[in-house]
């Protein structure tokens, strides 16, 4: 090209400036900008633009290195020889500079970054209408391989950050996407770039970030888990900067809008993210109260699961999620409790999705179901007290979400922890006490459309476990007849194994209602009840306890001799010779026997001292010491009856006894039917595998 085609350049100034020395470009350099300076003294705007054509779009045409480097120098020089008149030609300069970091050679990116650090230098805020092309520039210097690029890289940026957070017009809402695109980004110096930046923003007294961190957090706590320790240790930093800022001004948080974000990394397996997310979680639920409730599923989510982690290194995760679960309990409130709403509210609730701090109960009562089958005892602890919670506090509604929960529940009892099979029965409890209607009374078990399904669904399980009727069927009923009315539990269990067409099993747990019936502190107030034989109901009750006692005979004995039926024990016995009197039917009498010397059957010894009764429970213990070999239990008997008088004083009957208004022989009749099925079912049971043998003809 002739001198024609470069001017205003000589073609000496521009092999200066092509040349591959340093020193030979900064000479050239130097000769451009007395030039320029002389064109912007003249007012030579026209030889201005040629001058910058030429560099930027001539020279940086060329594919040569050592040009592009010389047109940089050229268009760095042409900024410092029009001082703050360069910004009316700040377009023509920065792109083309700009377009150099994209450059295969690394000498050409670092002179880019030098030339726009002299262009940006001098242009300062002015610079800012170009500022989405510069911030670009710099997140791509920000991974450049090179070294020498990088620390370039970093004396822009720092100026670039000085411009932007000393002018008052710097378009933050439009910076925003442009951070948001890039935290993302999996490369660690990217990603330390953009902490810096987010980091040099909120430090700015005049910049609100707050109020933009709902697109910024997700790409934060993803930092959170980088491999690189020096990344992780800037965002954390970042991140407890903001976490202090929302605790200090909460007014200005959208609470709402970054939630999900922090329920989402609180399930990270990850523990400084889990901890971090948990722990905004529990400000966000401090801070923001009842407008989180409609959050409540995403964050039992996240938090019941931590109730599990016992490990030392998680174990602040589990206290934080402690916390989060106890503030959230708290925020949930019965309408009577609920502070009064102003008017319009009623509205706005009915327009909004749910309304404002509005629980979403089926949401919620899905994931507390779902709890109920975690492998942690402590979770499912966690998941069956927050079901209670909701049947204390929103009775009516839960009621609606019980056939959701009532099989889990009901399966819980299964569990080998106590407190879990504890807590479930409480949770039972309290549905079948819950009630639908307004006209039907709390407490009527009876009028519960649940209560008979639990009783009915809980002996099913019994009967398919021997396993747990055995460790566990005493347990469950005692704590049931804590819970709910023990009389009422034990007419209803009566009622229901009436129907039950497996008769062993009724034997059987006949025998567990008895011996708790006779034994356990929680049945003691059933058990003066039925001592004192003189109420119409005390002899209801004993009547439908009958019915299903005449399943086990040494049971119904025991509860002859509980209700002072003397007479009737003898008549008992007299039938037992025509049982089969098997090895457990001998083992029922001996425990019987026990049962006799015990603290309980204390009142019943000392009325062989004396009494209307007294030769009638003479000759029923003799029938028991009749039924025994010559065991143990036998001798026990037999020294008891020794130390009883032969004639013992009589009393006289009181005028003021109830008369018993019960059918005894139509009871003992019953009781020979009951046993009659019983030999027929044990005789069905014998033959069935021949049955099952024999070949179909």
């Amino acid at each position: 090209m002739s001198e024609r085609d470069y001017a205003p350049l000589s073609i000496a100034c521009v092999r200066g400036l092509c040349d591959k020395i340093y020193d030979k470009r900064k000479f050239a350099g130097v000769e451009i900008e007395k030039m320029v300076k002389d064109f912007n003294d003249a007012k030579n705007t026209s030889q201005i633009k040629r001058l910058i054509r030429v560099l930027g779009q001539d020279l940086m045409s060329s594919t040569n290195p050592n040009v592009k480097n010389g047109a940089l120098m050229g268009l760095s020089s042409v900024a410092v020889g029009l001082g703050k008149g360069c910004i009316e030609y700040l377009p023509e300069l920065i792109h083309p500079i700009v377009a150099c970091f994209s450059e295969g050679e690394s000498r050409v990116r670092y002179q880019a970054a030098e030339a726009l650090f002299n262009v940006l230098k001098i242009a300062r805020g002015a610079a800012l209408a170009h500022f989405p092309l510069v911030f670009d520039a710099l997140a791509r210097l920000a991974a450049d391989p090179e070294q020498q690029v990088k620390q370039g890289a970093e004396l822009l940026d720092r100026l670039v950050k000085d411009i932007v957070t000393e002018s008052q017009t710097f378009d933050l809402s439009s910076f925003i996407p442009m951070l948001r695109e890039r935290i993302y980004t999996r490369n660690a110096f990217a990603r330390q770039f953009i902490v810096s930046w987010v980091s040099v923003l909120d430090a700015v007294p005049d910049i609100d970030l707050i109020v933009h961190l709902p697109e910024l957090l997700d790409g934060l706590f993803k930092m959170l888990d980088d491999a690189n320790p020096e990344i992780r240790r800037m965002c954390d930093v970042q991140l407890n900067e903001f976490l202090r800022s929302i605790k200090k001004d909460p007014s200005r948080v959208d609470f709402q809008a970054m939630i999900n974000i922090l329920i989402t990394h609180a399930q990270s397996p990850e523990e400084m993210l889990q901890l971090t997310a948990i722990t905004w979680i529990k400000e966000f639920v401090e801070l923001a109260g009842a407008s989180m409730l409609p959050y409540a599923s995403g964050v039992l989510c996240a938090v019941l699961p931590s109730l599990a982690y016992h490990d030392e290194p998680r174990k602040s995760i589990r206290e934080t999620a402690a916390t989060v679960n106890f503030q959230l309990t708290k925020l949930v409130v019965s309408a009577s409790e609920s502070p009064p709403r102003e008017v319009g509210d009623e509205g706005a609730e009915a327009e909004g999705d749910g309304g404002e701090g509005r629980l979403n109960l089926d949401a919620v009562v899905a994931v507390l179901t779902q709890m109920l089958h975690h492998g942690s005892v402590y979770t499912k602890v966690a998941a069956l007290d927050w079901i209670l919670h909701l049947y204390n506090k929103l009775p009516s509604e839960m009621f609606l979400q019980t056939d959701k929960l009532f099989v889990s529940v009901v399966g819980s009892l299964t569990d080998g922890a106590d407190d879990v099979v504890r807590r479930s029965l409480a949770v039972l409890a309290e549905i079948c006490s819950c009630s639908p209607h307004a006209n039907i009374a709390p407490g009527d078990l009876e009028s519960s459309p649940y209560y008979y399904k639990f009783l009915q669904a809980l002996l099913r399980l019994l009967a398919a476990d021997d396993n747990l009727l055995e460790d566990r069927g005493a347990f469950i009923i005692r704590q049931l007849c804590i819970l709910l009315n023990a009389e009422d539990i034990y007419k209803a269990l009566s009622k229901i194994l009436l129907e039950e067409k497996n008769l062993r099993f009724v034997a059987t747990m006949v025998d567990v209602l008895n011996t708790i019936l006779l034994t356990s502190a929680e049945l003691y107030d059933l058990r003066l009840q039925l001592r004192n034989f003189n109420k119409p109901a005390t002899h209801s009750l004993f009547t439908s306890l009958y019915q299903c006692w005449c399943h086990s005979p040494v049971s119904l004995l025991a509860l002859c001799l509980l209700t002072h039926n003397y007479t009737h024990c003898n008549e008992l016995i007299s039938t037992f010779g025509d049982l089969e009197i098997t090895v457990d039917f001998l083992t029922e009498v001996d425990k019987l026997v026990q049962l006799i010397e015990s603290p309980i059957f204390a009142y019943m010894r000392l009325e062989l001292l004396g009494g209307a009764q007294a030769a009638e429970l003479r000759g029923a213990l003799y029938g028991v010491l009749m039924l025994l070999p010559q065991t143990d239990a036998f001798h026990l008997l037999r020294n008891r009856l020794q130390c009883a008088p032969l004639h013992p004083a009589r009393h006289q009957t009181s005028t003021n006894e109830t008369p018993i208004a019960i059918d005894f022989a139509a009871l003992l009749v019953d009781f020979k039917r009951v046993q009659a099925a019983h030999r027929d079912y044990k005789l069905l049971d014998r033959s069935r595998p021949k049955l099952l043998d024999k070949g179909y003809s």
